[in-house]
């Protein structure tokens, strides 16, 4: 009698962990998924680079389910339900290579993976260095695939080549540059990474 009830308890339990993992939308290992979320620092990331998307995260393979791999806190991963559930609309966007049929084998996603889990762990990168000591988010997805695939993911910048004029931007970057903002730094936005002409959107929510 045990038998018989344990079975279907565990069908059930195998049925319920699938339907959580498995969404409506179309994700592979390797998209890049956009939102934004309300903040003092997204606000000015939006103002500075007229950017409707502030955050970016890559799509991996983690214990056999797809996760998003993101600078946040530290460079961590987050469940797809957990990450959209950030924002409040459930807005965001999936993106993904052009020709990702051809280039992302199974070889190169272990090399994509492979890259991006040496930034695992490493703090939040406040003032936008170019250093791996921290890492912000557009900077850990621009790295990660050119570092694996030699793929650039949107044009690097200078920090000067945003529009800082705004009082709201003005006001974080003293926050952040106490001794002077370091106009000449190398910077890559989650706007930047957005618009590259190697990806094509896929899904919007």
């Amino acid at each position: 009698m045990k038998r018989s009830f344990l079975i279907p308890a565990a069908v059930f339990l195998a049925f319920s962990v699938a339907s959580c993992q498995n969404h409506s939308f179309p994700l592979q290992e390797g998209d890049l998924v956009f939102q934004s979320f309300a903040s003092s620092q997204t606000r000015a990331i939006q103002l500075a680079t007229k950017s409707q998307f502030t955050h970016v995260g890559l799509i991996l393979r983690h214990d056999g389910t797809l996760m998003v791999y993101e600078a946040v806190g530290p460079v961590k991963f987050t469940s797809m339900d957990e990450w959209i559930d950030r924002d409040p609309n459930r807005h965001f966007v999936v993106k993904r290579l052009k020709n990702a049929k051809t280039i992302l084998t199974t070889g190169n996603l272990a090399k994509l993976a492979r890259v991006a889990r040496t930034f695992e762990g490493k703090p939040y990168d406040f003032v936008f260095n170019w250093s791996d000591d921290k890492i912000y988010c557009s900077e850990l997805v621009w790295k990660t695939y050119d570092r694996a695939l030699g793929i650039e993911i949107g044009g690097l910048r200078k920090l000067k080549d945003f529009d800082l004029s705004s009082a709201e931007v003005r006001t974080k970057l003293s926050e952040r540059y106490p001794d002077g903002v370091p106009l000449e730094d190398t910077v890559i936005s989650p706007q930047d990474v957005f618009q590259s002409e190697v990806l094509a959107t896929v899904y919007t929510q």
